[in-house]
């Protein structure tokens, strides 16, 4: 069981690193194809909208075939896309091969975390989604500042080509050390896409969307704003990454923790003080010290609401949960996608390089509203006792239904 949950996490780390690395190299990848810096954020923001359109399109796909097989196909599509861009003789070409990578993000981390929810006894299934997911905190800290580092020295196509060999690596791993685990009997891809019609589901892919939003309209523009606005040399931004990390490695384990005891508590004190500490950062990035702060802050809090948010859309899709899986992974890209374009927006329009900051304030706290909203509509008579529309229960009407025998 260790074995195959350290799999996921080797497979986490290389996508992690090629997800969050490009932040780190958005200025020499600009000067290289002779594009702006908002410009060259889009390599952020397709990658996360590839991301939202692979999550349930990959998944989909792949209900035809073992969970563990799927796994090993997407790893495959991720090694071509890293490859792409390794080679990119254009900044068209180089998106594309984002994309390409992008594709295989949401369902692997999707199809991941049923699989290691199911290894582990009930009460433990968010601190084994916490676990897959310490190879993408781990990544922040040593992947991702690697390649930037190797990217300043050696040339961003260098990093690039790393990672697509990370991705041979977490291949290898997943085919040596994930089992091949039965597919639940009964269950084809309308009995997934019900899930969706479960109002909870929805309300918590929207508590994504806003909440990890928040994190990525600060963090995609952390280079400029820290050597431009903080003052750091452009060499400083290889151990602000690392910050960065740390706190999102302590951030989801705490969260997997927590989220297995009181879940919702979790996601109101996460949410609440990430909304209060980005609003911060509008006024700590002016200054080094408390920027740097600020920076692992934001890494952990952003991180401890992903082990629950992920965990509370496997509990209320319960029976059929791949797809909805697959496609939080998708909304907390689409929340990054999302404040990546209104960072370059209110950039763009002269206020700044710590205007994302108060943006990604406004989202996390848009999160934390709709948390008590989802809590309320839980709370009113009868809800608990709803069942989804494909005949699956979820687990909290099960629960009930055995209660009352």
């Amino acid at each position: 069981m260790p074995l195959a949950l350290l799999a996921l996490a080797i497979g986490a780390f290389g996508i992690g690193t090629t997800e969050f690395v490009i932040m780190g190299l958005l200025p020499e990848v600009a000067a290289d194809f002779d594009v702006s810096i908002p410009l060259a954020g889009y390599l952020v923001t397709g990658y996360a909208l590839g991301v939202v359109l692979g999550a349930p399109l990959m998944t989909a796909l792949g209900t035809k075939i073992s969970r563990k097989r799927m796994l090993m196909l997407l790893m495959g599509l991720f090694i071509v896309g890293n490859v792409l861009s390794a080679l990119a003789p254009a900044f068209g070409v180089m998106l594309a091969g984002r994309i390409v990578a992008s594709l295989a993000h949401g369902a692997f981390f999707g199809i991941g975390s049923v699989v290691a929810a199911e290894l582990v006894a009930p009460e433990k299934k968010a601190g084994a989604i916490a676990m897959m997911f310490t190879g993408l905190t781990v990544a922040n800290v040593v992947g991702v500042p690697l390649g930037t580092l190797v990217g300043q020295s050696f040339g961003w196509r260098v990093t690039f080509g790393i990672v697509a060999a990370l991705g041979v690596v977490g291949l290898l791993g997943v085919a040596k050390l994930v089992p091949d685990l039965p597919k639940p009997e009964g269950v084809r891809l309308r009995h997934e896409l019900a899930a969706f019609r479960n109002v909870q589901v929805l309300l918590a892919m929207a508590m994504t969307v806003l909440g990890f939003g928040g994190v990525f309209a600060a963090i995609t523009y952390i280079t400029p704003m820290m050597t431009d606005v903080a003052g750091y040399a452009d060499s400083s931004v290889t151990w602000l990454l690392v910050l960065f990390g740390l706190g999102m490695v302590g951030g989801n384990l705490i969260g997997g923790k927590f989220a297995d005891r009181a879940l919702m508590p979790m996601l109101y004190v996460s949410l609440g003080a990430l909304a209060v500490v980005l609003g911060l950062f509008t006024f700590t990035a002016h200054n080094k010290i408390a920027a740097a702060v600020t920076i692992a802050l934001v890494g952990a809090l952003g991180f401890a609401t992903v082990p629950p948010l992920q965990k509370r859309v496997l509990d209320q899709a319960a029976g059929a949960p791949t797809l909805a899986s697959a496609v939080n992974i998708g909304a907390f890209n689409l929340g990054n996608a999302l404040a990546a374009w209104l960072g370059g927006v209110v950039i763009s329009a002269g206020l700044g390089y710590t205007a994302p900051n108060w943006v990604g304030a406004l989202l996390a706290a848009s999160a934390l509203v709709l948390a008590f909203v989802s809590a309320g509509l839980e709370r009113r008579p009868g809800s608990a006792g709803r069942v989804v529309a494909s005949g699956v229960p979820t687990a909290t009407a099960l629960a009930v239904a055995t209660s009352r025998r």
